[in-house]
Formats: C-alpha cells, sequence, structure tokens
C-alpha cells in the first residue's frame, strides 16, 4: 500500500514537472514568435507539387570530431549529400555551446577546432555544395574553407544542370550589365545565352528564373520571369535544394523559424536513443517539420548550455515527438551524419504520404 502511494506520488511530481517545462517553452516561443511580423505569403497558391517544407537542426560541433581538414570537409559533404536525397529544404547549424554570436558566413576563417568555428565552416561547405556549379565563381571566392571542396560528392540536384539542359526554372546571377528603358536586368543561368529578366535588379544577387518559350523575336537572348524561390517546389515538382541558417543556440532553433506564413514550425522532432521507438509513430498534416539533431554529447549539451533553456530538465521537452529512429542498434554510438540518413529514412513513409 505504501509503495502504491510512493509510486503515485513520483508519478504526480513527474507530470507536474512536464507541464511547467511545457510552460516555460510556450511562454519563450510568445516572446520571440510574437514580435515578428508575419508576412503574407509572395507566391500564389500550389496547384501541384510539394506545400510542406523539411528542416534539419545539427550542432557544427561535430566537424571537431574529425582529425583532418580533408575529414572535416568530407563529414560536411556528407551531411549535404544526406539532407538533398531526403529532399530538406533548410539546414540549421546552431552552436551547441551557446557562445557564438556570428549569424553569416562572412568574415575572416578563424580555423576550426578548439579555438576556432566549426559552425561557420560547416554553413560555408554546405552553401557551397548546394550553389550550381556555373554560380560558384560569383558568389564563392578563394578561401581556406573551402580548400578541399574538390574532393566531395556532387550533390547532382535538379536545379544543378548543363547549359544545354531544358527546364521550365533555373537558378542565376543578376549581371552589371547596361540595359534599355523599360527592359529588366540580365541574368546568367547558366544557358548558352544570357536571360533577360522582367525587372531591374541589383547585380551579383542570386534569383530564381522561370524561363519563358523562346521567340523568334529576341534571338540574342532567352527571356524570364523572377519567381520567388520556393516556386520550383510549390508549382514545379522539383526539389531546389536547401536553405542555411545560424542559430546562436538550441532555443533559436526552435524560436527563430524564417517561414513567413507561420513564423513557427508546425511540429518537431527531437531524436535520441532515449526517444521513443519511431516503429508506431504517425504524423499528421504539417507545414513546416523541424527534425533536430544532436551533437557527440547528445541534444543534452545544448540544453545544459542555453540560458534561455534554464529550468527545463530534459531535451525531450523542448519537442513534439521525441524519437529513437534505430531502436536495435549493433554499435554503441550513431554519429550524427549517420543519425540523418538513418532518422530521415525512418520518417520518409510518414512524412512523404
Amino acid at each position: 500500500m505504501e509503495k502504491s502511494k510512493k509510486t503515485e506520488h513520483l508519478k504526480r511530481k513527474a507530470e507536474k514537472k512536464l507541464l511547467k517545462d511545457k510552460r516555460k517553452i510556450k511562454k519563450l516561443e510568445k516572446s520571440v514568435v510574437g514580435k515578428k511580423k508575419v508576412e503574407p505569403a509572395v507566391n500564389e497558391k500550389s496547384t501541384e507539387g510539394r506545400n510542406f517544407t523539411i528542416s534539419v537542426a545539427l550542432p557544427g560541433s561535430i566537424l571537431d570530431n574529425a582529425q583532418s581538414p580533408e575529414l572535416r570537409t568530407y563529414l560536411a559533404g556528407q551531411i549535404a549529400r544526406a539532407c538533398v536525397i531526403f529532399q530538406v529544404d533548410e539546414i540549421v547549424i546552431f552552436d551547441e555551446s551557446a557562445n557564438n554570436s556570428d549569424k553569416t558566413t562572412e568574415g575572416e576563417f578563424s580555423g576550426v577546432g578548439k579555438k576556432g568555428n566549426p559552425n561557420i565552416q560547416l554553413a560555408r561547405i554546405l552553401q557551397y555544395l548546394e550553389c550550381p556549379q556555373y554560380l560558384r565563381k560569383s558568389f564563392f571566392p578563394k578561401h581556406p574553407d573551402l580548400q578541399y571542396a574538390g574532393i566531395l560528392n556532387p550533390l547532382d540536384c535538379p536545379h544543378h544542370m548543363r547549359e544545354d539542359a531544358d527546364s521550365p526554372y533555373r537558378e542565376g546571377v543578376v549581371l552589371d550589365r547596361p540595359i534599355k528603358s523599360g527592359k529588366g536586368s540580365f541574368v546568367n543561368c547558366g544557358t548558352v545565352k544570357l536571360v533577360q529578366i522582367d525587372k531591374v535588379l541589383q547585380p551579383n544577387v542570386r534569383v530564381t528564373v522561370k524561363m519563358l518559350p523562346e521567340t523568334e523575336k529576341h534571338k540574342k537572348y532567352f527571356e524570364g520571369r523572377v519567381v520567388p524561390p520556393e516556386t520550383p517546389r510549390t508549382h514545379g515538382a522539383l526539389y531546389w535544394g536547401y536553405t542555411i541558417r545560424l542559430a546562436s543556440s538550441l532555443s533559436h532553433v526552435l524560436t527563430q523559424c524564417p517561414f513567413r506564413d507561420s513564423g513557427k514550425y508546425d511540429v518537431t522532432i527531437g531524436t535520441s536513443e532515449k526517444g521513443d521507438p519511431v516503429d508506431d509513430f504517425q504524423l499528421e498534416g504539417f507545414k513546416h517539420l523541424l527534425i533536430v539533431f544532436g551533437g557527440v554529447k547528445g541534444l543534452e549539451a545544448g540544453l545544459d548550455n542555453d540560458e534561455e533553456l534554464i529550468g527545463i530538465s530534459e531535451p525531450r521537452h523542448l519537442f513534439d515527438y521525441y524519437l529513437n529512429t534505430c531502436p536495435i542498434q549493433g554499435s554503441r554510438t550513431i554519429r550524427t551524419e549517420e543519425a540523418i540518413l538513418v532518422s530521415l529514412s525512418a520518417l520518409r513513409p510518414v512524412v512523404f504520404k
């Protein structure tokens, strides 16, 4: 009888703790998301294609686990390959030590290791790989982070195309060329001829262009129309690569969602060997899905170092679902690059249903 009372007491205590953590997370979300001005989506309603997004978050510290610059670069390449295979739209790289204030990959090289910044290097390599080959010279000058990028396997995404490939959409860079009054800017889209778009834009900006049918009127160049970057996905049923976001802490991964139509992720999933088995997992409809991976020390490291998450006892309380995507593993550890492949493979049937 006494043992039963003690069990019931512990159960109630655990439930109170969970409720307290959820309230704290909700308060944190409101404080950040509530300040954002939610803008209307600029694209038209989708008639075909995929109208949801998949985001993956991981700590840049995983590069510190590689023993040489070549291996660090190759590790970044494995991450990129895994993400494009499963059509990931956004990769968020967070600082699990919560000491990094950098928000972009601009700036001088600071090296990698205990005193360097692996988050920046990982972000830069991932950006380089996602960029179509014919645009890389325009956006990626020579940089130490990219010294060994030549050894990496190409992503071979739909927007990485040859000059004679026939495609309804292309990525391009706006050129600094004189234009006639009433005409739009010229864009290098990797085609045999330049493309003239419908708007005048600032030079050296990357744009997504919808190619218009070729006419006899303009034999010297093609014509195109600038569209939002998500249009090939929502209207053309094409996977169009991923974007990169840097987050200074684990909490900022969750609260700084960049998507304008909602301002937050509909469904968040944390991955851990301590999570619930993925076998019976079911997922209802969603607009923006976020899957978060830990580093060598797991998600606990990011939670322990994040001042905004003080008082939250377990990583599981941060997410809608906390899953073990490989319940029966033969190795004591699953590396992050392996976990991404395993997890996305396990979740694919419920995401793309």
